[in-house]
């Protein structure tokens, strides 16, 4: 029955489809066209001077796993399972079908609608009763450009949420980089303290028996041990802080607190080196450098930068959906089928009915709601210009910040190690005096605390050197290729 009808309805739309095909094609589309406003951008960065050598400009480039740049086959594994176990990536995934579906849905209304009828009617009046089947076509030209624009919208925030994707993507990847490097940092502090605890036991043991010989005062006996039990105190704070750093690796590899865990690593003090050997220490040693390109890049590169300017567009297309809302809605609607009042012989000729024909619908009087609407996606763009432009500001600041960190922390590191290895030789001469009886405990206290407190020193700068290196790589817009992004 069906079969018979749709070829009835496709005959009577043809009449208008030239007409109407014209009309589409030609009609306008209110609002503005979407211009990427401009930026004022600086020739280069403020930090980068001859120590640093500037990228080529490239439109396009491939992004690769920038983490692997560490050399750490553990931190590459917890990474693969970021993307995959992260809650806040699966959340972001979702987001973005979402996004996909609105596009879909906003495109279906610049086709016309199909649906079969089937229904009774009953009435009071003699021979009221109806029985009806028929098939129902309708169709609102997109004279106004209203719908391409909804579709224009959806599009650039589908884009947008892309870009939201990859930047938590970035932000997920980037901290679970920060968090490892500084648990493996606590893994060399926590050695640290052992080895400062085993050698302040072995001073209180040459003071306990100084002072059962009568060679030192109850003073020097207390100062030992308060200086034993502080740092005994301090080793057992730094687990505390890598128990929370596991946590917070499980919670982003999307795994229990309570299951998840991560074996300290084994370190040595090495004194050829005067330092300890662990990952951290040749990650640190060896820093691999940062392609940070021209400042134009960070606008291709960086996904907050995409998305700020995505949902720009999609509120210029906003405007013109608000100003199509002041012209007349058209619709094309045809109909066919079969009415009768006796069920039995419905399907017959003498049934048959038929309609087909335009109408217009136009709203004279709103209270003032599609201007104000109007004014509202007006201001709604204006406020995404600004956001925009304050996006790639920030984005500057990051970068601008980060390069400075890692080139002064890296001098920075350097005189502080110096600092170390001088305190641990003033400690030696100094617990030697003091074995020799030529000065008092005293004076081995405060080299030793002196020695404890740079150590401590250096072991910071070392974490704030990592964190400002990962999140460089962060500013610039993640990862990058050799071939098609020269390093510095």
């Amino acid at each position: 029955m069906i079969k018979n009808i749709m070829p009835k309805i496709m005959g009577l739309s043809v009449k208008f489809g030239i007409s109407i095909t014209v009309l589409c094609v030609g009609g306008c589309v209110m609002g503005p066209d979407y211009v990427r406003p401009s930026s004022e951008l600086p020739p280069s960065y403020r930090e980068v001077s001859h120590d640093w050598k500037q990228a080529d400009p490239r439109d396009t480039f491939s992004r690769g796993n920038w983490w692997e740049i560490y050399n750490d086959p553990l931190l590459n594994e917890l990474m693969l399972k970021v993307r995959v176990n992260n809650q806040n990536i699966i959340a972001a995934e979702a987001q973005y079908r979402q996004a996909i579906a609105l596009v879909d849905s906003a495109q279906a209304g610049l086709f016309p609608s199909i649906a079969l009828n089937v229904g009774q009617s009953k009435g009071s009046a003699i021979n009221s009763n109806f029985s009806s089947v028929g098939v129902g076509a309708s169709w609102m030209p997109d004279f106004w450009g209203g719908v391409r624009r909804s579709v224009e919208a959806s599009k650039s925030n589908a884009q947008a949420s892309a870009a939201s994707l990859e930047a938590a993507l970035l932000a997920n990847r980037s901290t679970l980089a920060q968090t490892y490097f500084q648990l493996r940092i606590t893994d060399v502090q926590k050695q640290m303290y052992d080895d400062t605890v085993e050698a302040y036991k072995k001073s209180l043991k040459i003071s306990e028996n100084q002072f059962k010989m009568g060679v030192v005062s109850q003073l020097d006996l207390s100062e030992a041990q308060t200086l034993l039990q502080s740092t005994e105190a301090l080793a057992i704070d730094v687990g505390v802080t890598r128990s929370q750093l596991e946590h917070a690796l499980a919670v982003l590899v999307g795994e229990s607190p309570s299951v998840f865990s991560l074996a300290p690593e084994k370190i040595e003090y090495s004194p050829q080196k005067n330092a300890y050997d662990s990952s951290v220490g040749k990650v640190l040693n060896n820093l691999p450098s940062v392609p940070t390109g021209l400042p134009a890049q960070l606008l291709e590169r960086r996904p907050d930068i995409a998305n700020a300017e995505r949902l720009m567009s999609a509120a210029n297309a906003k405007i013109g959906i608000a100003k199509a809302a002041f012209f007349p809605t058209p619709m094309i609607s045809a109909s066919s089928g079969y009415q009768s009042s006796v069920w039995p012989n419905l399907i017959s000729a003498p049934n048959k009915v038929w309609s087909i024909g335009p109408s217009a619908a136009l709203a004279l009087f709103d209270g003032g709601s599609r201007i104000a609407a109007t004014d509202q996606a007006l201001a709604a763009y204006d406020q995404s210009v600004a956001i925009y432009r304050q996006t790639i500001l920030n984005a500057f600041q990051n970068v601008e910040d980060n390069l400075v960190s890692t080139k002064l922390l890296q001098a920075e590191i350097a005189k502080q190690n110096l600092a170390v290895i001088s305190a641990r030789r003033a400690t030696n001469i100094a617990l030697n005096q003091y074995k020799a009886g030529t000065v008092n405990y005293s004076i081995v206290v405060t080299n030793q605390v002196t020695q404890l407190n740079n150590e401590r020193i250096l072991m910071s700068l070392q974490n704030r050197l990592i964190t400002a290196h990962i999140n460089l790589i962060a500013a610039v817009g993640g990862g990058w290729v050799d071939s098609n992004f020269k390093s510095n």
